[in-house]
């Protein structure tokens, strides 16, 4: 049954992946693919997370970020309500930056904190104050290096759109960590992504820019969060010029070699039948009277990804469309996704854990705004699939650690996957054959068909043919 797999194969430098997840988000290991194709999923719409109604908050609360510490999960966003008049648009309060947080990434509460001050009563969960709190962007430091005081970190777009740098204890109580800004040269005026990167050990930052008026990003590195690299743009492979708003750049907790990218698309589509058949219209128009892409501009969310930090596979299509049509949507400033992917629970009891995003919406159409959770399969951002007709890949020579072959896919009922380990020539290597795999799983171990491991071809080059029949692979590893 397998003499067919004999073809040799031309040899390459073995790509060492030791013990590490690998996402079949790109071609990086792949060497050859018939009958098979990567394919972007869709995230799920789920209940509303959180409400932005507070008097402090408003039609304009959004830039959310949000992230796991330990038993908790936290989330930052800034507060802002605008009035809108014919030809007038206005603040109705002081910008804040506020704060919520979970025990399970579903349920969210708004802590009464303290801190600031708002109408006479400090009764709210209000952490900023100032003009950095329009995108103010925390995050939890896992740098080893890292002071106490500084444990948590954020940047900021401040006073004549300068990015500074903040710290704080725990959270909740931020200072800035110097007077001067860290960065001058940029718009910054959006939600900037920055994180400490474990993989290569220095912190990255992904900013917003605004070269000759195109939306983009740009990236830099620092070794001490104060000096940083002169930013560079994006580099995108094979992607149509599109304009994006916030970058939604992390390292991927499971993968954390490999970048995830979830950036808002802005469009201007102008004026037409279409346009004026969309939610709101009158309210649309009134929009327009300030300035016509507040009218005509629309947004939904992308999907990318990286392995070095700046060149980035970005999917043609939405990987968020704005959905339906209800009164309160496609409006410029939805369908923003959150900065931050979290591991909730799944409603499906017995199910395995999936990852939850949040994404905005009712964006300043009415008094009020709100965060609606998105879920999708764990790594289940795309996959290597084949149709029933049937397919196979073959991975470029791979040197790994560990004993077994780990596997997240999913089959239909009638549907199988089959791995076949080959030698780095291309020849299979006797015994390493796991048959007709069928289920769905986040981690199937393969089982092989006469051997109790694979742990005797652990350091040695190999590759892997896989063989799909109505069926997705997501993600694999050796452990």
């Amino acid at each position: 049954m397998i003499g067919f797999l004999c073809s040799t194969v031309v040899a390459a430098a073995p790509i060492d992946i030791g013990s590490r997840l690998e996402l079949m988000i790109d071609e990086h290991l792949i060497e050859s693919m018939s009958g098979v194709s990567l394919k972007l999923h869709k995230p799920t719409p789920r209940e509303v997370a959180i409400v932005f109604d507070a008097p402090w908050e408003g039609n304009m609360s959004g830039y959310h970020t949000v992230f796991q510490d330990g038993d908790r999960y936290r989330m930052y966003y800034k507060a802002e309500q605008l009035m809108l008049r014919p030809g007038e648009l206005t603040s109705t309060h002081p910008l804040f930056t506020c704060y919520a947080e979970s025990k399970d990434g579903i349920r969210w509460v708004k802590p009464r904190l303290g801190i600031h001050e708002f109408d006479g009563s400090k009764d709210n969960n209000i952490i900023h104050v100032g003009p950095a709190a329009h995108a103010f962007s925390p995050f939890k430091d896992s740098n080893p290096n890292c002071v106490p005081e500084a444990k948590y970190k954020a940047i900021a777009c401040g006073k004549d759109r300068k990015l500074f740098a903040f710290q704080s204890p725990d959270g909740i109580h931020w200072s800035p960590l110097q007077d001067k800004p860290i960065m001058t040269q940029g718009e910054f005026d959006t939600l900037n992504a920055v994180f400490w990167d474990t993989t290569r050990g220095h912190y990255r930052a992904y900013l917003r820019d605004f070269p000759e008026g195109f939306r983009a990003i740009r990236t830099a590195t620092s070794e001490d969060f104060v000096h940083w690299t002169e930013p560079v743009p994006l580099v995108y492979n094979d992607t149509p010029r599109e304009q994006l708003y916030t970058p939604g750049i992390l390292p991927y907790f499971r993968a954390p070699h490999i970048f995830i990218g979830l950036p808002a698309r802005y469009i201007d589509r102008g004026w037409s039948a279409s346009m004026e058949a969309l939610p709101q219209p009158r309210h649309r128009h009134l929009r327009a009277g300030i300035n016509p892409r507040y009218g005509t501009a629309l947004t939904d969310a992308l999907f990318m990804s990286s392995r070095d930090g700046r060149t980035f596979k970005r999917w043609k299509e939405a990987f968020i469309r704005p959905g339906p049509a209800s009164k309160d949507n496609w409006t410029y400033g939805d369908n923003y996704p959150s900065w931050g992917i979290l591991e909730t629970r799944s409603d499906i009891p017995n199910a395995p854990n999936e990852l939850s995003l949040y994404v905005s919406e009712a964006y300043w159409t009415g008094s009020s705004c709100r965060l609606r959770r998105f879920t999708i399969r764990t790594d289940g951002f795309v996959s290597a699939t084949a149709s029933s007709r049937g397919g196979s890949l073959t991975t470029k020579p791979l040197v790994y650690q560990g004993s077994q072959l780990v596997i997240n896919f999913s089959t239909s009922a009638a549907g199988t996957i089959r791995i076949v380990v080959l030698d780095e020539k291309g020849g299979p290597l006797p015994g390493y054959d796991s048959g007709e795999i069928f289920g769905d799983s986040v981690a199937r171990t393969v089982k092989w068909s006469n051997k109790k491991d694979c742990s005797a071809l652990a350091g040695k080059p190999i590759r892997l043919k896989i063989f799909l029949h109505d069926a997705d692979l997501f993600s694999f590893w050796f452990q």
